[in-house]
């Protein structure tokens, strides 16, 4: 049952002390989710409200079924970007539509992410590279800034997913900038920016809040033009059905697998994150999956649309003190109360204050350093980097993370196609033998023998490479070699192609009248040496466990002992 339920791992030893730290972590977090819930839901363009929805039921399945102790779930920025590119691209025609297909968009996110973690695929999360999330993100925060400056300017600016758009749209309005919005707006930028340096744990953000309400409400700016939230609905989500249909399912299936990954990348890499930190290790990333899909799917009934881990909630979470997954109820508790008692007092809350939360918010996940540092040390990943960047920048944030996981793949198929291809020659005094090229004079080079290192597994996109790369080596040396030792301690498969085309070489070598050996081959490597039939060519007395043993047998072939023998030729079907 705790495989299914992992709450009841922490349960069964819940104390005191833990419920204290849950109910402080939990309100601290519940304070910051309410107004960042309803900024959030503005980026998906979605009335304020619904960022409280997500808030509630999605956090409640977590609290059950997740396996983090610490993450914070429900609303995120970097989601309700895609919601709002992913819908903005179809034919919608009405605010209620809209509103219908966000919800139903949770729901087939969450569908996603449960058939992905009840089959264990959790693992497709890893063709999400470093740099791919890196472009992606950083660009997906450019454009989140951007886009909420029709609220900062007080304008009526029209949205885009483009930067290059936004930006045009930016300079046509400009010109109806209201003041007092763009004065709220800086203000507030600038009250959490300072707050945030003096002290993490002043709670700038339900600082801006109050303050911007106050202003409002005191100052009557809302006559002076000063575009407010207005009327959010009290009561709390009811219960009602997705719109499930084929049409629906075929026109939003590429945005609901673009963000079933990537929120559950979000997910993951910030519930590690929180793990180094506190030392215990918790998290089953199949799990997970199935924990984020029945949120999503569960919060789809009760009107939220898609959710996630929130990094800065949950970092909140953790140095709040938080303990287990019951934070997460405490911080629901709140957001039930403010949506049946308190949402009258966010009536005068100005969307530039929002905009400025959320602008702060997203401005730490424009990541330079990690550029910076793939520019220096990995300049064909910072390419991968630069076009997942510019791509989701401005054409589109699912093409870019498709052209950026592709671009990522690529180069994957061109180094293990071209891998590291190294000539060893033994160190001067010693049993070790090394790259000739990293060592210079310590290593002696013999023009007898040719020993040669393969670091990569065999397979039909690299076969042909090697053999070319051995066969200069081998024409190098002329007539004076007399044998060839391959090193394959470093390959950990050999495919059927690359197991003929190994065939081959031997022969190929031998009628050179050279000798072939193998040395260092793993046990797994040995038995498709043995089951494919390379061993018919090499024959079993030129297999050896280390390259020293090879040269030994080279140069004396009574010099190998039994043991010795017996270790380099022992494969699966003899242990059976």
């Amino acid at each position: 049952m705790q495989k299914f339920f992992p709450f009841l791992q922490w349960l069964t030893t819940y104390s005191k002390a833990n419920f204290s730290k849950d109910l402080v972590a939990g309100l601290t977090v519940g304070i910051i989710l309410i107004p960042q819930g309803m900024a959030y839901a503005m980026i998906a363009n979605l009335p304020p409200v619904y960022g409280l929805y997500a808030a509630i039921f999605p956090l409640l399945v977590y609290l059950f079924l997740g396996t983090s102790r610490q993450l914070a779930i429900g609303p995120v920025a970097m989601d309700s970007l895609l919601v709002a590119a992913g819908l903005g691209a179809l034919a919608i025609t009405s605010v209620e539509n809209y509103i219908a297909m966000a919800i139903f968009l949770a729901f087939m996110v969450g569908a996603i992410q449960l058939f992905l973690g009840l089959c264990r695929m959790g693992f497709l999360v890893n063709f999400l590279s470093k740099p791919v999330i890196s472009g992606f993100t950083s660009a997906a925060a450019i454009i989140i800034i951007f886009s909420q400056l029709k609220h900062l300017l007080g304008a009526e600016i029209s949205g885009s997913n483009k930067f290059h758009q936004l930006i045009i749209n930016v300079f046509e309005k400009v010109a109806e900038t209201n003041s007092y919005d763009l004065a709220i707006g800086l203000i507030g930028i600038v009250i959490i920016i300072g707050l945030k340096r003096w002290s993490a744990k002043i709670p700038s953000i339900l600082i801006v809040v109050v303050l911007g309400i106050l202003a409002v409400n005191f100052l009557d700016l809302e006559a002076k033009g000063v575009n407010i939230v207005g009327a959010i609905p009290t009561g709390l989500p009811h219960f009602e059905t997705p719109s499930i249909n084929i049409e629906n399912i075929l026109s939003i299936w590429p945005i609901a697998l673009t963000l079933a990954l990537v929120g559950y990348l979000e997910a993951i890499s910030i519930g590690k994150a929180l793990e180094e930190k506190s030392g215990e290790e918790t998290i089953d990333s199949n799990q997970e999956l199935v924990a984020l899909g029945a949120s999503n799917m569960v919060g789809s009934f009760f009107q939220s649309y898609p959710a996630t881990a929130s990094f800065s909630r949950s970092a909140i979470n953790g140095e709040a003190g938080a303990k287990t997954n019951l934070s997460a109820l405490f911080a629901v508790g709140l957001v039930v109360l403010t949506l049946l008692f308190l949402t009258p007092l966010f009536f005068y809350l100005p969307n530039a204050v929002l905009a400025s939360i959320i602008m702060v918010s997203v401005f730490n996940l424009i990541d330079i350093s990690y550029a910076k540092n793939l520019w220096n040390n990995r300049k064909d990943e910072f390419v991968i980097l630069l076009i997942t960047f510019l791509i989701t920048l401005f054409v589109g944030i699912p093409q870019g993370v498709l052209i950026g996981v592709l671009c990522s793949l690529l180069l994957m198929v061109y180094r293990t196609s071209n891998p590291h291809f190294a000539v060893l020659g033994n160190i001067k005094g010693s049993e070790y033998y090394k790259n000739i090229n990293r060592f210079d004079d310590e290593v002696e080079v013999r023009d007898d023998l040719l020993i040669v290192r393969f670091d990569a597994q065999l397979y039909f996109g690299n076969a042909a490479f090697f053999k070319r790369e051995l066969f200069e080596q081998i024409d190098a040396k002329e007539e004076c070699l007399k044998g060839v030792i391959l090193n394959a301690e470093a390959i950990n498969y050999i495919d059927s192609s690359a197991a003929q085309m190994l065939i081959k070489v031997i022969r190929e070598i031998h009628a050179r009248e050279l000798q072939f050996y193998i040395a260092g081959a793993i046990g797994p490597t040995r038995d498709i040496i043995y089951s494919s039939g390379i061993i018919n060519e090499l024959h079993s007395e030129f297999l050896f466990v280390k390259t020293k043993e090879a040269v030994a047998y080279f140069e004396d072939p009574s010099s190998v002992s039994v043991l010795q023998g017996k270790v380099a030729h022992q494969n699966r079907t003899k242990c059976n």
